[in-house]
């Protein structure tokens, strides 16, 4: 079941409420303005993955508990409240940390591979990294770059990409060439230095060997028209960041995980 944006923000108003909470001091708490959370609680706005990890924090509930389809919320005691976080385990939560060293190194890995195809320019580019991201992310529940990326018309795009391929470049990692491709203009970038594979996993290689063998024939087009059928860019307003928890509503032929068909 994929919550919609009305049902994610009812469930934050009331249990905004059931621990007394003004809309002005939760909005404080997560660091965003209160019209904004106004219209998450309205359900007008996303809620990014930091924005629910700080509302978990503050509002003290599980976020898989959160988004499942049988979730109520129980009017429980402050003692009730107290032992059963004492006697419960700490709930982890995965908040995506950026990590510039392994995003440059994917960047260089990919271009290793596909730099010499003709369709490999930035917009492809910016898909690859998308699918290699939220495919990991997907599979491991651990991010591989850390990367945000921003919903756009042509599909997902990583927000610090442009700034760091200017410092690449500067560095002589990569360069930048202008070329056409059936007529129509065209950003490519060639690798000058390898990718450092120490820095990248055996489970990480695999995953972007996997999105490279699939996507890296594809031109422009054909991949962007395909992005924009995955869940994760679908359920995200246009402008907003993309949520990585997003991927575990994935279905075929998106999702790339082997879920249990007996588990519950």
């Amino acid at each position: 079941m994929t919550l919609s944006q009305k049902q994610i923000g009812t469930r934050i108003q009331k249990l905004r409420k059931q621990k007394g909470f003004s809309q002005e001091e939760i909005a404080k708490l997560i660091g965003i303005s209160r019209p904004s959370f106004v219209q998450i609680e309205n359900g007008k706005r996303n809620v990014d993955i930091q924005e629910m990890a700080a509302l978990a924090n503050v509002l003290e509930f599980s976020i898989d508990a959160f988004l499942a389809e049988d979730f109520h919320i129980e009017n429980r005691s402050k003692i009730q409240q107290d032992e059963e976080k004492k006697n419960s385990p700490e709930i982890r939560i995965s908040v995506p940390k950026f990590n510039r060293e392994k995003f440059e190194n994917v960047l260089l890995y990919i271009l290793e591979r596909c730099a010499g195809k003709p369709n490999i320019g930035e917009t492809t580019i910016n898909k690859l990294l998308y699918f290699c991201d939220f495919n990991y992310y997907e599979l491991y529940e651990e991010h591989l770059t850390g990367a945000s990326y921003k919903k756009m018309s042509f599909g997902p795009v990583p927000q610090r990409a442009n700034s760091i391929i200017i410092q690449m470049i500067n560095q002589g990692k990569i360069e930048r060439i202008k070329t056409e491709y059936f007529g129509y203009h065209q950003t490519r970038f060639l690798p000058l230095k390898k990718a450092n594979l120490t820095k990248l996993s055996a489970a990480e290689l695999i995953v972007i060997d996997n999105v490279i063998q699939q996507m890296s024939d594809w031109n422009a087009n054909k991949i962007s028209e395909y992005s924009h059928k995955d869940m994760p860019w679908l359920a995200t307003e246009m402008g907003e960041k993309i949520s990585y928890n997003l991927a575990f509503y994935r279905e075929l032929p998106y999702s790339v995980r082997v879920y249990d068909e007996n588990h519950e």
